[in-house]
């Protein structure tokens, strides 16, 4: 039985596989947003995020076994030294994916995969949008208010 085994084949051979995932993964740490198609996104997530799991352990085998997977060391050491020590108090979840539509050549789903920013905005059910800092000197979360939004929008288009 082959429950559960799954390969992401995409009609390439495996080293062809791991070079596009690597240099994908690469670009991702680079830019910080690629656009690409669905089924890519999905596995580039899991070496993204696999990646800055070894960023967070920071240890010697950790660097030597993102180093083996992405081959770029210089990207390697970006993950180590910048992108990993912002996700240090969250557990997964680095990456979204934003779907965009289908492509006119081909009808692929499209979509944008970008890494989380570290500043996220919370919404609450009362209506409040609450912005969070994480890496912040300050600790205080700012909270506004829709309506007060809806009123400031309001005005400047009045003026």
């Amino acid at each position: 039985m082959r429950h559960r085994k799954f390969t992401f084949k995409i009609g390439r051979t495996s080293a062809h596989r791991r070079s596009l995932l690597a240099n994908a993964v690469c670009s991702l740490f680079k830019s910080g947003r690629i656009k690409t198609t669905i089924p890519k996104a999905k596995q580039i997530r899991r070496l993204a995020e696999k990646t800055i799991t070894l960023g967070k352990k920071g240890t010697l085998h950790a660097r030597r076994i993102a180093i083996s997977r992405l081959r770029q060391p210089d990207v390697v050491a970006e993950v180590f030294s910048e992108i990993a020590p912002k996700y240090e108090g969250r557990q997964g979840g680095y990456t979204r994916i934003l779907r965009l539509g289908r492509r006119i050549g081909d009808a692929a789903e499209l979509c944008f995969l970008e890494l989380v920013e570290v500043d996220a905005v919370v919404a609450s059910a009362d209506g409040e949008i609450a912005v969070e800092e994480v890496e912040s000197e300050d600790s205080t979360p700012e909270v506004v208010s829709e309506e007060a939004s809806e009123e400031t929008a309001e005005k400047k288009t009045e003026e």
